[in-house]
């Protein structure tokens, strides 16, 4: 395009292209039109200077394109000399002279240029003319609709350069940007005036700045200037979006740090840009996800539009000036949600499917009669840590691919059924009781422990159902292991159980024989880690301990005061010993002790009143204690009536009701009285 048809010919290109419209379209890209049209400037400003008579003009206008970028240039410098006749020819005094509208824009003075095009523009349209005078103003009107297209031109070519650090002039943008301003006001004056306007106005300066914009980024986006390299592991559409990210990233650190500088506040260039840079990489994207994506495209444009993209916006330098809540989502919803969908049902295919491998090499292991491996002493089981890893790994990854973690949950929704095929295969080793299946099953608690942890403790991977579901199946299944271990060590004590429900249970040497008992049977139940062997002592001190409580209640009557005072010293002797045994073992069940001390403390007692308030705060503290339970105690006092014993009954039971006490350790529920 060429720049002045009216007082330079298109260089040989430009004719051969057809390119002979008015600067007006924009300013041209030609180097050889743009030198033509500077030496028009430089000839048009030594003959104004020659008509001058007598003046001699002695101008040096600064070099358009000479210096660094971002650098304004030197100011022109303009100096007159005049004879008048009495002083000598030699002698010269400078004063400034006013440049011309052609000196202002080639120095990209561009506000000033709007400026003096503004002044003019008042001059001549400024009062009402009759029809004759606008004609004869019409040549001055035409040269001012000239240099206006010129003006425009050059701003808008500025405006294009805004994102090229190589080739903006920091100073003559932002001298564009108050040129637009000007214009800007100057539209919304004639607005207002009666009588008729140029054919320019309302010249729409603004909006020409911003579709330029528009454009300049749209072309940006789909043609970036950092286009990434293929790579082995990465297909077309990933390193074209990489690329589009790169480019839209590099442009708003750029914005940020020096196109701002540029715009006054009020404009909000920042936010502007991005929005631009929102909308077409928007429609890039939206036009890549209508083809049909694979599972690995899918996955990485899902990750691009809620993680990658948020996180450019939201880097430190770029976070205070970028608005990204109110840009939204680079896709909209009803093409989201697909592409999740897609992506969602995969996860949820590999976790069961991997699941699945992991229960299956399991199997198989123990069908060929191999025992778990050990650690510390301890049998160990890789199925837990395997599967958590997995589930962690998935959800976590799930929750930024998707940008949202109830969705990124349902990844485990088939996790119930799965741990259902755990406890079948635990139900299965325990069935068949095969000489390996003792140590698994140790190496099961580990397992149960493991998942109860990460479902407790990591709530957030899983939906609440899902959650309370496989707990409810992890207890079951450690209440099921715990009574295939113990089964075995309760055969080996029965014999000492009946015992104590003789008329020699009092005797200190029979409880001794227990003690031995239990000691060699807690050596056989070594063998799972700390924790879960803990557990398990735990519940063979409770089982043994209602063991006892119930022979207790079954035994011999105690008559007179002296037997009972020695059944008391008995059962306080016996539960402190128990107590330290078990301890000794690892047991955390101290409450166990409190229930036979409290039990001892009836038996002594003679007074009605004093063992109906011990009687009240053994329920208190144990509210599973029944009326069937307390009567057996109580039976056991020979000396208390029938009465006697309806009164207490009737007082715990009044007490348990008024307080509305929730049963938290079980215990007497498991101690059958018939």
């Amino acid at each position: 395009m060429c720049l002045r048809l009216r007082y330079c010919f298109p260089c040989r290109s430009c004719r051969a292209e057809g390119l002979l419209t008015h600067f007006s379209s924009g300013w041209s890209r030609c180097s050889a039109c743009w030198s033509r049209f500077r030496a028009w400037i430089r000839m048009r400003t030594r003959f104004n200077a020659m008509e001058s008579d007598g003046f001699r003009l002695n101008i040096r206008l600064p070099r358009l394109w000479g210096g660094h970028r971002g650098q304004a240039p030197p100011p022109a410098v303009i100096t007159t000399s005049a004879t008048d006749g009495h002083h000598s020819p030699q002698e010269e005094v400078s004063r400034p002279v006013k440049l011309t509208f052609e000196q202002v824009l080639e120095a990209q003075q561009l506000c000033e240029a709007s400026r003096l095009l503004i002044e003019r523009e008042e001059r001549l349209f400024g009062e009402i003319m009759e029809e004759e005078a606008l004609k004869r103003h019409q040549e001055e009107v035409d040269k001012l609709a000239a240099d206006r297209r010129a003006l425009e031109g050059l701003v808008l070519q500025t405006v294009t350069l805004s994102l090229i650090p190589e080739e903006v002039d920091t100073n003559a943008l932002a001298s564009a940007v108050r040129a637009i301003s000007l214009e800007v006001d100057q539209d919304r004056q004639w607005k207002h005036r009666d009588r008729t306007q140029p054919a320019w106005r309302p010249c729409g300066w603004k909006e020409l700045h911003d579709s330029t914009l528009c454009r300049l980024v749209k072309e940006r986006i789909s043609n970036p200037s950092t286009t990434l390299a293929s790579q082995v592991d990465q297909s077309s559409l990933q390193v074209d979006v990489n690329s589009m990210g790169k480019q839209l990233k590099m442009d708003l650190l750029w914005v940020v740090e020096v196109v701002k500088s540029c715009y006054p506040p009020e404009l909000d260039i920042c936010n502007f840009y991005a929005r631009l840079y929102h909308q077409s990489f928007s429609a890039r994207v939206r036009k890549i996800s209508n083809f049909g994506l694979d599972d690995k495209d899918c996955t990485f444009l899902l990750r691009w539009v809620n993680e990658y993209y948020s996180g450019i916006l939201q880097k430190p330098e770029l976070a205070g000036d970028i608005d990204s809540e109110a840009l939204g989502k680079l896709l909209p919803k009803e093409l989201l949600d697909p592409m999740e969908e897609q992506y969602l049902t995969k996860q949820q295919e590999e976790l069961t499917t991997y699941v699945g491998r992991v229960l299956e090499e399991a199997k198989q292991k123990w069908n060929k009669g191999e025992e778990p491996t050990t650690e510390d002493g301890c049998f160990v089981s890789p199925v837990a840590y395997d599967i958590i890893q997995l589930i962690n790994g998935m959800v976590t990854s799930a929750e930024k691919v998707v940008g949202d973690r109830q969705k990124a949950q349902s990844i485990t929704c088939q996790l119930n059924s799965l741990m259902q095929r755990f406890k079948i295969f635990q139900n299965d080793v325990i069935k068949q009781n095969k000489p390996n299946s003792r140590p698994l099953v140790k190496a099961n608690l580990g397992c149960i422990e493991q998942f109860r942890d990460v479902l407790e403790k990591k709530s957030h991977l899983f939906p609440q159902d899902v959650q309370e579901n496989c707990l409810h199946v992890l207890t079951h299944m450690e209440q099921s292991a715990h009574m295939y271990l113990l089964k075995p060590v309760h055969e080996v004590l029965k014999p000492q159980y009946r015992k104590l429900g003789t008329s020699d249970w009092l005797n200190k040497s029979l409880f001794e024989e227990l003690l031995v008992s239990i000691t060699q049977e807690l050596q056989d139940l070594q063998g799972s880690i700390e924790s879960c062997n803990q557990k398990l002592i735990g519940q063979l001190h409770q089982e043994v301990t209602a063991e006892y409580v119930k022979r207790l209640l079954r035994g011999d009557k105690l008559k007179g005061r002296e037997q009972q005072l020695k059944a008391y010293t008995t059962v306080k002797d016996n539960a402190e010993s128990l107590h330290e045994l078990f301890s000794k073992k690892g047991s955390k069940e101290d409450w166990l002790k409190e229930i036979l001390t409290k039990i001892a403390e009836v038996l002594k007692l003679q007074d009605l009143p004093a063992i109906q308030m011990q009687v009240v705060s053994l329920g208190t503290d144990f509210p599973d204690l029944s009326e069937r339970h307390v009567s057996a105690l109580l039976k056991l006092k020979t000396n208390l009536s029938r009465a006697d014993r309806r009164t207490v009954k009737d007082t715990l039971s009044d007490t348990l009701k008024e307080n509305g006490l929730v049963v938290t350790r079980p215990f007497f529920s498991t101690v059958q009285i018939k």
